[in-house]
């Protein structure tokens, strides 16, 4: 494959293989607590960083990682303490972030909202080696906490009363999920953008719900799709000359919609094996919820 031969796509493609594994795997307890669009969030905060870096002529990568992790621990605290008017302080922070970084780039030797362009949507032809390290490391750091944890990470999600009570550290848990989701928008920043990053997040993990409700098997299948869509979306673009990030977006939708139009005829093919199997059905209150469920799964 011709594809191989260049150095650039290379690192792409290697940055790419990442990005698809660490963003639905964040991404996933994201979703279970209903709060899909954090990752919409820190992006903004990290535009802040990277103009920081282009001004402080430091790496935009680790000055965005810094920025969007000081970002997600000030929303963590806004969610514990200012309930009532959490929404007008991350209003702010969000658009603080964007106003910030277009301003420190523009106060950059050299800089214009041009440079800014490959971060917001994503750039093959920009990803550097020291970009590729420092992708390597965030990288390797969000799977250590989104695999390694993953049984408290899960419990806190479904329920932070009852993790409480078990004896989980509930709020330092918190806190470790908002910086994984910040480190996972420095890592996917050069491949998807900043501002398309939240969906890379999301739809993998709402289109793997179609097919399992089980927790290991939605981690599973979601990572996959995030690896198979970045991978896809990076040689489409090299191919066809094509945004980077707006083609593995796209992909992405596309692969939530063919999992639901799959997913119905596989419902109706298990109910009616389960009638089969129970012909007198069993009452409601023996039904197993879904939460339960993936709950005892992450538990074996």
């Amino acid at each position: 494959m011709d594809i191989l031969d260049y150095a650039f796509m290379q690192r792409a493609l290697l940055a790419a293989v990442l990005v698809g594994i660490t963003a639905p795997a964040i991404g996933i307890y994201l979703v279970q607590r209903r709060q899909a669009l954090m990752g919409d969030g820190i992006g903004h905060v990290a535009m802040t960083g990277v103009g920081l870096g282009f001004l402080l002529s430091w790496s935009p990568v680790w000055m965005a990682t810094l920025v969007s992790v000081l970002g997600a621990v000030f929303m963590e605290l806004v969610r514990w303490y200012a309930r009532t008017r959490g929404d007008i302080a991350l209003a702010m922070l969000f658009y603080g972030g964007m106003a910030g970084g277009v301003m420190f780039i523009n106060l950059a030797p050299g800089g214009s909202t041009t440079n800014l362009s490959s971060f917001l949507f994503g750039s093959l032809s920009t990803v550097s080696e020291s970009d590729v390290t420092a992708i390597c490391l965030l990288a390797a750091f969000v799977v250590l906490v989104t695999v390694g944890l993953r049984r408290q990470l899960f419990a806190v999600s479904q329920d932070e009363e009852f993790a409480r009570v078990t004896g989980l550290p509930v709020r330092f848990l918190n806190l470790l999920t908002a910086v994984t989701a910040a480190v996972t928008v420095s890592v996917a920043m050069r491949v998807v953008g900043l501002l398309l990053v939240s969906a890379l997040m999301v739809v993998p993990v709402a289109a793997a719900q179609q097919l399992t409700r089980s927790f290991a098997a939605t981690f599973a299948i979601a990572v996959a799709i995030g690896v198979s869509v970045t991978i896809g979306g990076t040689v489409t673009s090299y191919y066809q000359d094509v945004p980077p990030g707006a083609t593995i977006v796209l992909l992405t939708i596309a692969a939530f919609i063919a999992l639901t139009a799959l997913a119905a005829p596989l419902a109706r093919r298990r109910a009616r094996a389960l009638a089969a199997a129970h012909p007198g059905g069993d009452p409601a209150e023996c039904t197993i919820p879904a939460s339960r469920e993936a709950g005892d799964t992450v538990g074996a």
